[in-house]
């Protein structure tokens, strides 16, 4: 099993170990790609889920520096902190670079980054960049996607 995430299509592709594939729609960064701390991009290359954070939460549950706040997101929620732009709901998948020098070590590191796919507000719309450097995801996809992988999964982050 291995995931795939095509910026250029805002596409990822969950690759079963059965061959067949499960396709969700999501957003990358605004920025474009890059790997770069501190540039807001979405990294590029090979990574694998380093770890799996949320399990059992409820879908929206609310994290600040991964950790469940006990909130539910919902639009009084959102009204109560405007200044809160990308929300980090439902499920967090943690990825590792795995390519020294590139994606993994020094300033470019994946992990330092607090690169994650992560689930986000129904109204977040998919398909087009608008994140801040993570991969985002519907409320529904992520928690489908977190049932199905284990820690450790490969995922390769293309630009094409």
């Amino acid at each position: 099993m291995h995931i795939t995430v095509h910026v250029a299509t805002q596409e990822m592709v969950l690759h079963e170990d059965d061959g067949s594939k499960r396709r969700y729609l999501i957003s990358t960064a605004s920025k474009g790609t890059g790997q770069q701390e501190g540039s807001w991009q979405t990294p590029l290359g090979k990574h694998i889920i380093r770890a799996k954070i949320g399990d059992g939460l409820p879908r929206h549950a609310v994290f600040a520096a991964r950790r469940f706040t006990g909130e539910i997101y919902d639009e009084a929620l959102k009204s109560q902190y405007p200044a809160r732009k990308d929300w980090i709901l439902s499920r967090i998948l943690w990825l590792s670079g795995l390519e020294p020098g590139f994606n993994r070590l020094g300033s470019v590191d994946t992990m330092r980054r607090y690169i994650y796919i992560h689930g986000s507000p129904d109204t977040a719309e998919m398909g087009k960049p608008g994140s801040r450097g993570c991969i985002r995801m519907h409320g529904d996809d992520i928690i489908d996607l977190f049932a199905r992988i284990l820690s450790g999964t490969p995922i390769e982050i293309l630009s094409a």
